[in-house]
């Protein structure tokens, strides 16, 4: 979908539908309401007089005009009460909007807020409303070969500004679409089954990445892993015909020398929990146990393509976990790339060996602070439920900023304690560590080991098992891949590069 931002009167736009958002208390039209009402004679006004339309947050009332209007259609789209109006909020509402009137087969719409949202959150409500059409919007079709020319979708969607708003709301759309269509390909990435998302092809959309401004990619293959001693990834490596990748991606948008931050994502991109096999039932979604990983390159994207003045680098480990032959098995050790030993009690509990090598070796990048994200327990899927994810780390400032990012994009963080209490139930007999400490504590236990591999620097982590896939769709987020992290990240990023 493009969209763009134009100066004029809403009233006269020649499309096929308006959107109007309006609060609970807008009882008075503004003069955009106002002058699409006359030309609808008081359509609007009687939809709010009657009851009809009560601006209920993600309520949508769409009606057909006469034939001597420019436009079809009028959307009025609810925004809830003002004092609680946030961005979110917004970005709700306006993916509500959209998903209407795609589904009544408008392919071209045009949405102007009101002269009384002008006031406070000014272009910010353009950047939301972006998010919310885009994210809003998005399908997964690649896939679809039957009745194809079915597919709704909407091609364009103008903003109309007042003069004084243009070039604020244009910069913030900008900005919008950047980030968007970084979430959409990570959901792509995500989405795409397993035979069509190797770690070879996974490698291969990084290195596509690589042509960006100040962006440069590096890919280890399993020789030079080997070299390299990363002897926890290849242990989960071992079990599948496909070839395991490292990808280092690193954006150099800041000072030279300057310290980067490094973000490191979980790069199953088939989990079938090797010896320890999973149950059938939803194995399928085992695709998606890269989203850690995918997130790590939608948001390195972002960041090159908005140029933020900072330095990052991304490191995705990416292999499968399958139960060949030659695959590692309960009861093996393994000698990780800092030279600590682990005793595997569990094949399932993979994700965290991949991540002990990739962050041990985040730290060769001298970092400021490394961040990881990971599908990694269905403990904290139990604890924090299909829209929350957890953040463990040992850096209160570091934490804080991650929950600062989290309240700006709506990507739901919670904190869970990161206690030395806890390290008894990680420590093995005959190895350094055991990769599983049991049910109890599940998500906190293997934040634990990982920290035994982050070291001491500042280091947060992100388990994002629960809403990186979604079994219904909500606002926004679609069902099936959500794109988390993506948006946490860039606002996150944004912060630190001081913009």
């Amino acid at each position: 979908m493009n969209i763009d931002v134009k100066k004029g009167l809403i009233a006269e736009m020649k499309t096929q539908a308006l959107i109007l958002p309006f609060c609970e208390e807008d009882k008075k039209l503004s003069a955009e309401a106002l002058a699409v009402d006359r030309k609808t004679a008081g359509m609007i006004s009687r939809l709010i007089k009657n009851g009809d339309f009560e601006a209920k947050l993600s309520q949508v009332s769409v009606f057909q005009v006469s034939a001597d209007c420019p436009f079809e259609k009028v959307a009025l789209l609810g925004l809830g009460k003002r004092k609680e109006l946030t961005l979110d909020k917004v970005r709700r509402a306006v993916s509500k909007g959209m998903q209407t009137l795609r589904d009544g087969k408008v392919r071209h719409a045009a949405l102007a807020f009101g002269s009384e949202f002008m006031s406070g959150e000014g272009a910010g409500l353009y950047f939301a409303a972006a998010e919310g059409a885009i994210l809003g919007l998005y399908q997964f079709t690649p896939y679809k070969t039957l009745a194809r020319n079915e597919i709704k979708s909407i091609d364009t969607l103008r903003f109309i500004v007042p003069a004084a708003s243009l070039a604020g709301a244009k910069a913030e759309v900008r900005k919008a679409g950047i980030i968007s269509r970084a979430v959409c390909f990570t959901r792509d990435l995500v989405s795409t089954p397993g035979n069509d998302m190797t770690p070879s092809i996974l490698a291969d959309h990084a290195k596509k990445l690589a042509g960006r401004k100040n962006l440069s990619c590096t890919i280890l293959d399993r020789k030079k892993m080997k070299s390299l001693g990363m002897n926890a990834l290849l242990g989960v490596a071992s079990g599948s015909c496909q070839e395991p990748r490292f990808i280092i991606l690193e954006y150099r948008g800041g000072k030279r020398g300057s310290a980067p931050i490094v973000l490191v994502g979980k790069g199953l991109t088939f989990d079938s929990g090797g010896i320890s096999l999973k149950p059938a039932e939803k194995m399928d979604e085992m695709k998606t146990d890269m989203a850690g990983g995918a997130a790590v390159l939608g948001a390195i994207m972002a960041a090159a393509d908005l140029q933020l003045p900072i330095n990052v680098v991304g490191l995705v480990p990416a292999t499968e976990n399958m139960p060949g032959g030659c695959a590692y098995k309960p009861g093996d050790i393994l000698t990780s790339y800092s030279g600590l030993t682990i005793e595997v009690l569990n094949t399932d509990a993979e994700g965290r060996l991949i991540l002990a090598d990739a962050l041990a070796f985040a730290k060769t990048f001298k970092p400021v602070a490394v961040i990881d994200i990971a599908t990694l327990t269905g403990a904290c899927v139990i604890a924090l439920g299909e829209d929350v994810a957890a953040v463990l780390g040992n850096d209160e400032a570091l934490k804080n900023q991650i929950k600062a990012a989290s309240e700006m994009t709506g990507e739901k963080v919670w904190e869970l304690p990161l206690w030395e209490l806890y390290d008894e139930q990680i420590k093995s007999e005959i190895a350094d560590y055991k990769n599983t400490g049991g049910r109890p504590a599940g998500t906190i236990t293997a934040a634990t080991f990982l920290s035994k591999f982050a070291g001491d620097g500042p280091w947060v982590h992100l388990d994002i098992a629960g809403p990186a896939w979604k079994t219904k769709a909500n606002d926004y987020i679609p069902k099936g891949a959500s794109g988390i992290g993506v948006r946490l990240f860039v606002e996150f990023l944004e912060k630190r590069a001081g913009k």
